[in-house]
């Protein structure tokens, strides 16, 4: 009778430990920019909620970020609200600042699009470029080998998304398991175990993208930070 106990806590243990997290915080006080850089002639704060905006007097040569400065992120769950008019956006997270003075970065990026195209996707800017679709769940394997299935309809997915609105997006990391959700609908979902490109740490950011005249509005943006994943990113735990 002992015996079959002992192995039951060795099972569960692991998985039960692992989802330790820091309390929830806010990244933006709704008054200024503070803890957060980027170009000042892109980016500001309007009635409580960061603003990027670009005009065609003066359009983007590349695409430009606001970074948080606070810390780098690995494992952990981030919570915003967004609306966009015009162009493309977008949230980088575990990312890299390829060069400073322009705000550039690189790396995971959960995506926001005007047009019912890109939003919900995962998009590895300035790399691999789309690793998930809306509506795909992707495997990506140690040697970059993707295998994909399809949960949900893309363009049914896109209906949920409010185009002249503020939209709720929900984006989590565990390990190697990377899920966007909006408006309470799994857009997308990957585990990357790409053992060259994976990446597990690094700076958060929000785009404003080269090309047409856009605003993106983002405001409520909570994060809360979790310890190691353990078991939580394992491809055989997609449901």
């Amino acid at each position: 009778m002992t015996r079959p106990l002992v192995f039951a806590c060795l099972v569960w243990l692991p998985i039960t430990t692992t989802l330790s997290a820091d309390e929830p915080k806010s990244l933006f006080n709704g008054k200024d920019l503070s803890g957060w850089e980027g170009d000042p002639k892109i980016w500001s704060v309007e009635e409580g909620a960061i603003a990027g905006r670009t005009t065609a007097e003066a359009p983007l040569k590349n695409n430009t970020f606001l970074i948080w400065r606070d810390g780098k992120l690995a494992n952990f769950r981030l919570t915003l609200q967004y609306r966009i008019e015009g162009g493309n956006s977008g949230v980088q997270y575990r990312s890299k600042v390829v060069d400073p003075e322009k705000w550039i970065v690189g790396g995971y990026q959960a995506d926001i699009d005007s047009k019912p195209v890109y939003t919900g996707i995962l998009y590895d800017e300035r790399g691999r470029g789309i690793l998930a679709e809306r509506g795909q769940r992707v495997t990506i394997d140690r040697h970059g080998d993707k295998a994909a299935t399809r949960f949900a309809d893309a363009a049914e997915l896109m209906k949920s998304v409010k185009t002249d609105g503020w939209n709720d997006y929900l984006i989590e990391a565990r390990g190697p398991r990377l899920r966007h959700t909006i408006n309470g609908k799994l857009m997308s979902e990957t585990v990357d175990n790409d053992a060259q490109k994976a990446v597990a740490s690094g700076v958060l950011a929000l785009q404003v993208h080269q090309g047409p005249p856009m605003t993106v509005r983002f405001r409520k943006i909570m994060l809360e930070q979790f310890g190691e994943s353990g078991n939580e990113g394992s491809d055989k735990e997609v449901d």
